[in-house]
């Protein structure tokens, strides 16, 4: 059942807590003497959008909620750091938790992660996910398996592991991890590079699985790639790559990720084969402590730049591009969750460039997830212990004039 409903109009959000309007650009950079490369690489003109959005809770009391995937008949399997996986409805009834997926690490930023399905669902009853596994000696790293529901929806059969970050770490930070089905019907996996400084260098180490997007067989887990270089794994796609929590294909079936830069520097990439995105030799921003990150250098010969950045931080998290007429004016845009931020950023993209930014329910919660419903409508799931599934519509939706 719904418990609250939010209207909310343009960056300005009217709750119990009150009206407020939020200029997003007002804070200054971590990086101030920092330039971007090109125009408009951060800080891109705010979009002026009058839409009123009307925000529904579906469900709520989920445990650190992280992905989620609609199924073919409206339904949403999502997850729960902890280890759990449910069914939700579109009426918001929830599942028990469904049984025989592997154990989990849940310290820190691991648990289980997210959760895809492919269109043949119906018939294959298969799903994948992606998770934080635990290793020897108290290491850890990031996994993905596959299994298939079974038909009284309880348990998920057959279960393997497909995937294994290598190597292994003792952190409990930066597992990624983001699963993308291209076209053709491969896996894009995205990782993070374990945040400890003893291995983010490995961002840059083409035998390593850390800090890179891979592209993968998703029944075998090989990798789908000739070696982008000599001693390179197969798996690998790019690199150099810091934090990947969210990724998505645009309408031309492009691959597009954002990932969690340090203090300042949060980079949107369209990651292209073989190429290397520069963490942790380039960065904007800076480290926590205020200091350069390496050189403090944000170019250089041989790595890419990101299509656009954010100091501060978003600190982004999920995110899908919006294919729909049910918002005006919205189509191919692309939505972003933030945690730090506490918004739902939308990025309005031309000719591979970002021309404008706009930010909905700014103050209202962590935004882990990002989903388009089959109807158009968008699904957010909220970061938090008492974390929610919540539906996003436009007022009009519920019978008033359009804009």
């Amino acid at each position: 059942m719904y418990t609250w409903m939010w209207l909310i109009s343009g960056g300005i959000a009217l709750s119990s807590a009150g009206l407020w309007a939020q200029d997003f650009n007002a804070r200054a950079p971590h990086g101030s003497e920092q330039q971007p490369a090109f125009a408009q690489q951060t800080r891109a003109p705010q979009i002026q959008d009058q839409t009123k959005l009307v925000a529904e809770v579906i469900a709520q009391d989920l445990e650190h909620p992280w992905g989620m995937s609609q199924l073919p008949d409206g339904r949403w399997l999502v997850t729960e750091r902890p280890g759990r996986l449910r069914l939700i409805t579109a009426a918001g009834q929830v599942s028990e938790p469904i049984q025989g997926l592997p154990v989990v690490d849940a310290r820190g930023q691991g648990g289980l992660l997210d959760v895809v399905v492919k269109p043949d669902f119906t018939q294959t009853r298969q799903l994948w996910w992606s998770y934080a596994e635990p290793r020897s000696s108290g290491n850890n790293a990031t996994a993905v398996a596959t299994g298939y529901l079974s038909a009284d929806e309880r348990t998920v059969e057959k279960v393997r592991v497909i995937f294994q970050q290598q190597p292994a770490w003792d952190s409990t930070l930066h597992f990624g991890s983001r699963l993308v089905f291209d076209s053709e019907g491969r896996l894009f996996v995205t990782t993070g590079e374990r945040s400890v400084r003893a291995a983010r260098g490995l961002a840059q180490d083409l035998t390593t699985h850390l800090g890179k997007v891979l592209y993968l067989d998703p029944q075998s887990g090989a990798g789908m790639n000739p070696p982008i270089a000599a001693n390179a794994l197969a798996e690998i796609w790019s690199y150099g790559h810091r934090n990947i929590q969210a990724a998505a294909l645009d309408q031309t079936g492009q691959l597009w990720t954002v990932e969690h830069g340090p203090r300042g520097g949060d980079e949107l990439n369209q990651p292209q084969r073989g190429l290397n995105y520069g963490w942790p030799i380039i960065s904007y921003g800076t480290e926590y402590t205020g200091f350069d990150v390496g050189k403090g250098l944000t170019a250089h010969e041989g790595m890419e730049q990101p299509v656009y950045y954010w100091d501060p931080v978003i600190a982004p998290s999920g995110m899908s591009f919006y294919d729909h007429d049910l918002f005006t004016g919205w189509r191919h845009s692309l939505l972003i969750g933030a945690l730090g931020g506490q918004a739902l950023v939308r990025l309005v993209i031309d000719n591979n460039r970002v021309v404008g930014e706009a930010r909905y329910l700014q103050g209202w919660s962590r935004i882990r997830d990002v989903e388009v419903a089959q109807d158009g409508s968008v699904m957010v799931l909220t970061d938090a212990k008492n974390g929610a599934l919540v539906r996003l519509r436009p007022d009009y939706a519920l019978g008033t004039k359009k804009p």
